[in-house]
Protein backbone atom coordinates (compact mmCIF):
# COMPACT_ATOMS: atom_id res chain seq x y z
CA UNK A 1 0.00 0.00 0.00
CA UNK A 2 1.52 3.21 -0.99
CA UNK A 3 1.83 6.15 1.89
CA UNK A 4 -0.18 9.26 0.57
CA UNK A 5 0.99 12.36 2.21
CA UNK A 6 -1.40 12.76 4.95
CA UNK A 7 -0.83 9.15 6.18
CA UNK A 8 3.34 9.95 6.14
CA UNK A 9 2.75 13.28 8.10
CA UNK A 10 0.24 11.48 10.60
CA UNK A 11 2.95 8.60 11.17
CA UNK A 12 5.78 11.59 11.62
CA UNK A 13 3.46 12.98 13.86
CA UNK A 14 3.17 10.16 16.10
CA UNK A 15 6.86 9.26 16.31
CA UNK A 16 7.56 13.04 17.01
CA UNK A 17 4.57 12.59 19.46
CA UNK A 18 6.21 9.42 21.11
CA UNK A 19 9.57 11.10 20.96
CA UNK A 20 8.95 14.24 22.65
CA UNK A 21 6.69 12.40 25.43
CA UNK A 22 9.36 9.96 26.27
CA UNK A 23 12.29 12.48 26.58
CA UNK A 24 10.48 15.29 27.64
CA UNK A 25 7.84 14.43 29.44
CA UNK A 26 9.01 10.65 30.65
CA UNK A 27 5.72 9.11 29.37
CA UNK A 28 5.59 5.70 28.31
CA UNK A 29 2.49 5.45 26.70
CA UNK A 30 0.63 7.36 23.25
CA UNK A 31 -2.87 7.35 24.26
CA UNK A 32 -4.98 9.42 26.10
CA UNK A 33 -5.41 9.53 30.04
CA UNK A 34 -7.98 8.34 32.10
CA UNK A 35 -8.78 11.55 34.88
CA UNK A 36 -11.31 10.35 37.48
CA UNK A 37 -12.81 13.19 39.25
CA UNK A 38 -10.07 13.02 42.78
CA UNK A 39 -7.38 13.95 39.68
CA UNK A 40 -6.13 17.06 38.86
CA UNK A 41 -6.08 17.96 35.48
CA UNK A 42 -2.27 19.48 35.20
CA UNK A 43 0.72 18.06 33.20
CA UNK A 44 2.17 16.98 36.27
CA UNK A 45 -0.57 14.31 36.68
CA UNK A 46 -0.64 12.87 32.55
CA UNK A 47 1.17 9.70 33.82
CA UNK A 48 -0.82 8.52 36.38
CA UNK A 49 -3.82 9.57 34.24
CA UNK A 50 -2.42 7.12 31.51
CA UNK A 51 -1.59 4.68 33.63
CA UNK A 52 -5.47 5.15 34.94
CA UNK A 53 -6.25 4.31 31.03
CA UNK A 54 -4.24 1.56 30.96
CA UNK A 55 -5.87 -0.02 33.56
CA UNK A 56 -9.63 0.83 32.67
CA UNK A 57 -8.84 -1.27 29.53
CA UNK A 58 -7.03 -4.17 31.00
CA UNK A 59 -10.31 -4.57 33.46
CA UNK A 60 -12.31 -5.28 30.43
CA UNK A 61 -10.65 -7.61 29.24
CA UNK A 62 -11.58 -11.24 30.21
CA UNK A 63 -8.99 -13.54 31.72
CA UNK A 64 -10.77 -16.21 29.72
CA UNK A 65 -8.79 -15.03 26.96
CA UNK A 66 -5.53 -16.26 25.84
CA UNK A 67 -4.66 -14.48 22.76
CA UNK A 68 -4.47 -10.73 21.96
CA UNK A 69 -3.39 -8.82 18.74
CA UNK A 70 -2.68 -5.27 19.62
CA UNK A 71 -3.31 -3.13 16.58
CA UNK A 72 -1.35 0.15 16.26
CA UNK A 73 0.61 -0.62 19.27
CA UNK A 74 2.61 2.30 20.18
CA UNK A 75 5.64 1.72 21.97
CA UNK A 76 4.25 -1.54 23.20
CA UNK A 77 3.30 -0.38 27.27
CA UNK A 78 -0.06 -1.84 27.15
CA UNK A 79 1.16 -4.91 25.48
CA UNK A 80 3.78 -5.27 28.05
CA UNK A 81 1.12 -5.02 30.74
CA UNK A 82 -1.14 -7.46 29.09
CA UNK A 83 1.73 -9.74 28.82
CA UNK A 84 2.51 -9.20 32.70
CA UNK A 85 -1.39 -10.11 33.24
CA UNK A 86 -1.10 -13.62 31.72
CA UNK A 87 -1.69 -12.69 28.21
CA UNK A 88 0.02 -14.60 25.12
CA UNK A 89 0.47 -10.59 22.70
CA UNK A 90 1.20 -10.06 19.18
CA UNK A 91 1.53 -6.32 18.17
CA UNK A 92 1.15 -4.39 14.82
CA UNK A 93 2.41 -0.75 14.02
CA UNK A 94 3.12 0.81 10.48
CA UNK A 95 6.00 2.60 11.99
CA UNK A 96 9.22 1.04 11.73
CA UNK A 97 10.21 3.57 14.81
CA UNK A 98 7.60 2.37 17.08
CA UNK A 99 7.81 -1.27 15.92
CA UNK A 100 11.52 -1.24 16.85
CA UNK A 101 10.86 0.13 19.98
CA UNK A 102 8.45 -2.44 20.72
CA UNK A 103 10.40 -5.13 20.00
CA UNK A 104 13.03 -3.75 22.12
CA UNK A 105 10.50 -4.17 25.18
CA UNK A 106 8.92 -7.19 24.38
CA UNK A 107 11.76 -9.60 23.23
CA UNK A 108 11.22 -12.74 21.12
CA UNK A 109 8.15 -14.01 22.95
CA UNK A 110 5.80 -11.65 20.69
CA UNK A 111 5.59 -10.91 17.16
CA UNK A 112 5.70 -7.61 16.25
CA UNK A 113 4.06 -7.39 13.03
CA UNK A 114 5.27 -3.78 11.20
CA UNK A 115 3.05 -2.94 8.47
CA UNK A 116 -0.74 -1.26 8.06
CA UNK A 117 -3.74 -3.58 9.95
CA UNK A 118 -5.40 -4.18 6.17
CA UNK A 119 -2.20 -5.80 4.74
CA UNK A 120 -1.58 -7.78 8.02
CA UNK A 121 -1.13 -11.74 6.78
CA UNK A 122 -0.46 -14.29 9.18
CA UNK A 123 -2.11 -18.16 10.26
CA UNK A 124 -2.26 -16.70 13.75
CA UNK A 125 -6.18 -16.56 15.27
CA UNK A 126 -6.52 -14.55 18.30
CA UNK A 127 -9.39 -14.52 20.97
CA UNK A 128 -9.49 -10.77 21.08
CA UNK A 129 -8.43 -7.98 18.80
CA UNK A 130 -7.87 -4.85 20.39
CA UNK A 131 -7.89 -0.93 19.12
CA UNK A 132 -6.49 1.43 21.52
CA UNK A 133 -6.81 4.65 19.55
CA UNK A 134 -6.15 3.10 16.59
CA UNK A 135 -9.46 2.43 14.86
CA UNK A 136 -9.93 5.75 13.77
CA UNK A 137 -7.27 5.57 11.59
CA UNK A 138 -8.29 2.34 9.57
CA UNK A 139 -11.45 2.44 7.25
CA UNK A 140 -14.33 0.89 10.06
CA UNK A 141 -15.58 -1.52 7.20
CA UNK A 142 -12.35 -2.86 6.29
CA UNK A 143 -10.78 -2.93 10.12
CA UNK A 144 -14.10 -5.06 10.82
CA UNK A 145 -13.60 -7.53 7.78
CA UNK A 146 -9.99 -7.51 8.69
CA UNK A 147 -11.12 -8.60 12.58
CA UNK A 148 -13.43 -10.93 11.72
CA UNK A 149 -10.82 -13.05 9.52
CA UNK A 150 -8.63 -12.77 12.52
CA UNK A 151 -10.46 -14.09 15.63
CA UNK A 152 -11.16 -17.32 16.75
CA UNK A 153 -15.00 -18.99 16.34
CA UNK A 154 -16.24 -17.47 20.02
CA UNK A 155 -13.53 -14.10 20.25
CA UNK A 156 -13.78 -10.33 20.55
CA UNK A 157 -13.58 -6.38 19.03
CA UNK A 158 -12.14 -4.24 22.09
CA UNK A 159 -12.68 -0.58 20.34
CA UNK A 160 -11.36 2.31 23.17
CA UNK A 161 -11.39 5.13 20.75
CA UNK A 162 -12.51 8.36 20.03
CA UNK A 163 -16.03 8.61 17.85
CA UNK A 164 -17.79 12.21 16.19
CA UNK A 165 -20.69 12.59 17.93
CA UNK A 166 -24.08 13.74 16.34
CA UNK A 167 -23.64 17.33 16.95
CA UNK A 168 -25.00 20.19 14.50
CA UNK A 169 -21.96 23.36 14.33
CA UNK A 170 -18.32 23.01 12.80
CA UNK A 171 -16.22 20.61 15.12
CA UNK A 172 -13.02 22.46 15.75
CA UNK A 173 -11.75 18.96 16.59
CA UNK A 174 -10.60 16.63 13.78
CA UNK A 175 -10.06 12.76 14.47
CA UNK A 176 -12.64 9.88 14.32
CA UNK A 177 -15.64 8.53 12.37
CA UNK A 178 -18.95 8.93 12.63
CA UNK A 179 -20.19 6.90 16.00
CA UNK A 180 -23.35 6.64 14.54
CA UNK A 181 -22.32 5.24 10.98
CA UNK A 182 -19.95 3.33 13.14
CA UNK A 183 -22.73 1.44 14.73
CA UNK A 184 -24.92 1.03 11.27
CA UNK A 185 -21.52 -0.77 9.93
CA UNK A 186 -21.53 -2.93 12.52
CA UNK A 187 -24.34 -3.97 12.75
CA UNK A 188 -24.26 -6.03 9.19
CA UNK A 189 -21.47 -7.95 10.81
CA UNK A 190 -22.24 -11.25 13.04
CA UNK A 191 -20.76 -9.30 15.95
CA UNK A 192 -22.67 -9.03 19.43
CA UNK A 193 -22.06 -5.78 21.38
CA UNK A 194 -21.55 -6.84 24.91
CA UNK A 195 -20.33 -3.21 26.51
CA UNK A 196 -21.01 0.13 25.33
CA UNK A 197 -18.87 2.23 27.79
CA UNK A 198 -19.02 5.96 27.35
CA UNK A 199 -15.50 7.74 28.86
CA UNK A 200 -16.07 10.97 27.27
CA UNK A 201 -15.95 12.78 30.36
CA UNK A 202 -13.00 11.13 32.14
CA UNK A 203 -11.00 12.02 28.42
CA UNK A 204 -12.07 15.53 27.71
CA UNK A 205 -8.97 16.91 30.03
CA UNK A 206 -6.65 16.06 27.94
CA UNK A 207 -7.43 18.55 25.43
CA UNK A 208 -7.21 21.02 28.11
CA UNK A 209 -4.11 19.64 29.04
CA UNK A 210 -2.71 19.68 24.92
CA UNK A 211 -4.02 23.06 24.53
CA UNK A 212 -2.07 24.44 27.58
CA UNK A 213 0.92 22.69 25.74
CA UNK A 214 0.21 24.88 22.60
CA UNK A 215 -0.28 27.70 23.73
CA UNK A 216 2.25 28.44 27.00
CA UNK A 217 5.20 26.58 25.33
CA UNK A 218 5.33 25.92 21.57
CA UNK A 219 3.12 29.26 20.84
CA UNK A 220 5.95 31.22 22.77
CA UNK A 221 8.59 29.19 21.12
CA UNK A 222 7.60 29.73 17.63
CA UNK A 223 6.91 33.34 17.90
CA UNK A 224 10.24 33.42 19.46
CA UNK A 225 11.87 32.24 16.43
CA UNK A 226 9.53 34.50 13.91
CA UNK A 227 10.87 37.33 15.37
CA UNK A 228 14.45 35.64 15.52
CA UNK A 229 14.04 35.38 11.52
CA UNK A 230 12.25 38.48 10.92
CA UNK A 231 15.56 40.04 12.83
CA UNK A 232 18.46 38.63 10.96
CA UNK A 233 16.71 37.02 7.52
CA UNK A 234 14.10 39.51 6.73
CA UNK A 235 13.97 39.04 3.03
CA UNK A 236 13.93 34.83 4.19
CA UNK A 237 11.44 35.76 6.61
CA UNK A 238 8.95 37.03 4.20
CA UNK A 239 9.86 34.44 1.26
CA UNK A 240 8.43 31.79 3.50
CA UNK A 241 5.39 33.24 4.95
CA UNK A 242 4.24 33.89 1.52
CA UNK A 243 5.04 30.33 0.04
CA UNK A 244 3.83 28.76 3.31
CA UNK A 245 0.41 31.44 4.24
CA UNK A 246 -1.73 28.58 3.68
CA UNK A 247 -0.75 26.04 6.09
CA UNK A 248 1.03 28.83 8.51
CA UNK A 249 -2.85 29.66 8.56
CA UNK A 250 -4.30 26.46 8.74
CA UNK A 251 -1.67 25.61 11.58
CA UNK A 252 -2.94 28.43 13.67
CA UNK A 253 -6.64 27.60 12.72
CA UNK A 254 -6.41 23.92 14.16
CA UNK A 255 -3.78 24.75 17.54
CA UNK A 256 -4.35 28.23 18.44
CA UNK A 257 -7.46 28.90 17.62
CA UNK A 258 -8.62 28.71 21.25
CA UNK A 259 -11.28 26.16 20.14
CA UNK A 260 -9.44 22.68 21.23
CA UNK A 261 -10.95 22.36 24.63
CA UNK A 262 -12.45 19.80 26.75
CA UNK A 263 -15.88 21.09 26.61
CA UNK A 264 -15.69 21.63 23.04
CA UNK A 265 -14.24 17.79 23.04
CA UNK A 266 -17.46 17.08 25.46
CA UNK A 267 -19.89 18.78 22.21
CA UNK A 268 -18.28 17.15 19.37
CA UNK A 269 -16.94 13.71 20.18
CA UNK A 270 -17.92 10.65 21.91
CA UNK A 271 -14.84 8.65 23.54
CA UNK A 272 -16.24 5.37 23.80
CA UNK A 273 -15.05 1.33 25.08
CA UNK A 274 -16.62 -0.88 22.94
CA UNK A 275 -16.56 -4.79 23.47
CA UNK A 276 -18.26 -7.12 20.79
CA UNK A 277 -18.35 -11.11 20.14
CA UNK A 278 -17.68 -13.02 17.55
CA UNK A 279 -21.45 -14.49 17.08
CA UNK A 280 -20.52 -18.21 15.85
CA UNK A 281 -22.49 -19.02 12.73
CA UNK A 282 -22.27 -22.47 12.91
Amino acid sequence: MKKDKKTVSREIGVEIAAICGKHFLKLEHLHYGYWTKDLEVDLANLHTAQENYANFLLSHISHRIKTILDVGCGRGQIAKKLIEAGYKVDCLSPSSLLAEQTRGLLGNGSNVFECYYEQLQTETRYDLVLFSESFQYINPEQAIKKTLGLLNSDGYMLICDVFKADTKGENPLPGGHPLTRFYYIVSGYPFGLIKDLDITEETAPNIDIEDQIFNQVVQPVMSRLEQLLNNRYPVVSKLLKWKYKKKIDKLNAKYFSGQRTGENFKKFKSYRLLLYKKINSD
